[in-house]
């Protein structure tokens, strides 16, 4: 190995010892959990609040057209209407890229507290608005709070867990906004819209004060060298830790440790990294292993939105009503996120279990047949030559269930696994306004193909959608699940479709183990 090799290698080498050893005296026994357990229960809370302004539209747009004419009511054309709808999108790539910054210079906690702000001025403004200005402002306020929400969740609490519950404790943040849908649809079943943006402050001010329970990453405190704090954070979340034998420190002082080298490690990195400027950063994309992935992304992420899945959750209550269906809609949206609520939990052992490709074109297949179903019967009952109404509800619901098997959750994952070290944090930022602005135009796109093609033809063409993106991912789409980040980038150099791999190179990658050193690296 050559010389200037060695420092970094030696770093490492006695980075993993020092982990090993800790892991020797890690007690797995439930007690030793319970302070992270804690920290992911109040983390889930907060993600209640993106889930709920996900969904709080769907109950909206319903309730503020049949107010029309009444008291008090304000008079929405139907471009406002998609306006109010979508511009929770538009907002989040500012939110997204200020949330970053904000989030590595006062921390995760920090940043989630700061969110009450918006999230009350948002909500309180739409709980009081007088018109379409109102409105507006209040949608963008909650969507700033949204992106401010979901990344601090994610990075905290992989900085935080126990690396054999890692992923367990990260997929409460999903699971958190299954949730927020799930209750804003039942509240939306029987109270006003501005009856429950009020509610929505106190869960925004009563989530807020738990934050307050807990400590900050131990993580970012050493990276900011406050390392005292990370101290008697590592104390806190590992209290029940039993002390190791024959040692004159703690638990928690050993990993302190770790800490410290894993830090000095990381800065070393990002060194290297800076020395990368940006006209060089900006070469690697124009490179195979950066346009390549950044292409794929964006058309997962195109196919996800043009499918309908976002617009179904976003206009779930007129989407219903649309179909002619005898259930009440609202009760129907309660059944959609009682169904996604389900396979949330249900998908992070699908993931673990199946292939991403498997997953993404089962999800396409079953997505196109039983939409397509849905927007057959719509017909049918239009023409007055059918009566089962509750064959679309239940085909919607079987169609959620396939999305969210594939192309609801899985481009998110692949998003993070495709792309090269060096141009990863910009190339994540690009990917994440390319699909929230497609999730805008998806919005801005509903009411005037509603009103060209109707219920059942609009049903149709998110059917043929959803069978484009089982091609889309047949062709082009690459294997990540069980692959070292080294081997998906030297796949971008040598292909520009799956179908161009070897069989045989199939069949030796699916046989051969994992190697255990090799994915740490």
């Amino acid at each position: 190995m050559p010389p200037a090799e060695e420092p970094k290698f030696a770093s490492f080498r006695s980075l993993i010892n020092s982990a090993r050893s800790l892991s020797h005296y890690d007690s797995k026994k439930f007690k030793t959990l319970i302070p992270q357990i804690i920290s992911t229960a109040i983390v889930m809370c907060l993600n209640i609040m993106v889930g709920i302004t996900y969904g709080y539209s769907a109950i909206f747009v319903p309730q503020a057209v049949a107010e029309k004419g009444s008291p008090g009511a304000i008079e929405l054309s139907q471009g406002e209407i998609a306006w109010i709808v979508s511009c929770v999108m538009a907002i989040t790539p500012v939110g997204a890229m200020s949330g970053g910054f904000i989030m590595d210079a006062i921390g995760r906690l920090n940043l989630l507290k700061i969110v009450a702000i918006p999230s009350v001025v948002g909500w309180l403004l739409l709980a009081m608005a007088k018109n379409v200005t109102m409105l507006i402002c209040g949608r963008l306020m909650t969507g700033i709070a949204l992106v401010w929400l979901m990344n601090p969740g994610n990075v905290y609490l992989t900085e935080i867990s126990r690396k054999d519950v890692r992923g367990s404790f990260t997929s409460v943040c999903s699971l958190g906004a299954s949730i927020g849908m799930l209750v804003v649809y039942i509240k939306g079943w029987y109270l006003t819209w501005r009856m429950i943006a009020w509610i929505n402050i106190g869960y925004t001010v009563v989530f807020t004060l738990l934050l307050f329970f807990i400590p900050e990453s131990p993580a970012w405190l050493m990276s900011k060298g406050r390392v005292e704090q990370a101290r008697k954070s590592l104390e806190w979340f590992h209290k029940y830790q039993p002390k190791p034998e024959n040692k004159n420190v703690t638990f928690a002082e050993m990993q302190l440790t770790v800490l410290h080298k894993e830090n000095v490690i990381k800065m070393k990195e990002r060194e290297q990294l800076s020395k990368n400027g940006a006209v060089q950063k900006l070469k690697m994309f124009g490179q195979p292993s950066g346009y390549k992935p950044m292409l794929i992304t964006s058309g997962l992420y195109f196919f996800q939105q043009a499918s309908g899945i976002h617009v179904i959750i976003f206009n779930g209550v007129i989407f219903f009503q649309d179909i002619g269906s005898s259930i009440d809609p609202y009760l129907a949206t309660v059944y959609i996120g009682c169904m996604r609520l389900i396979m949330t939990i249900m998908n992070t052992v699908l993931m673990k279990r199946f292939n991403r490709r498997t997953l993404m074109m089962t999800s396409g297949i079953f997505m196109a047949i039983f939409m397509g179903i849905s927007g057959l019967y719509t017909k049918w009952m239009k023409e007055g030559t059918a009566t089962q109404s509750w064959i679309p509800l239940v085909a919607l619901m079987i169609y959620f269930i396939a999305a969210a098997v594939g192309f609801m959750t899985i481009p998110f994952t692949v998003q993070a696994e495709v792309f090269p070290l060096a141009i990863r944090g910009i190339a994540h930022a690009i990917i994440s306004s390319v699909a929230n602005f497609l999730v805008f135009c998806a919005l801005q796109c509903y009411f005037p193909m509603r009103q060209w093609l109707g219920p059942s033809e609009l049903q149709y063409f998110y059917g043929v959608m959803s069978l484009a993106g089982l091609v889309f991912v047949f062709v082009f789409m690459p294997e990540t699940h069980n692959k070292k980040l080294s081997e998906i980038e030297s796949y971008f150099w040598k292909h520009t479709t799956y179908l161009s791999v070897p069989q045989t190179e199939n069949q030796a990658e699916q046989q051969a183990p994992l190697n255990t050193v090799e994915s740490v690296k």
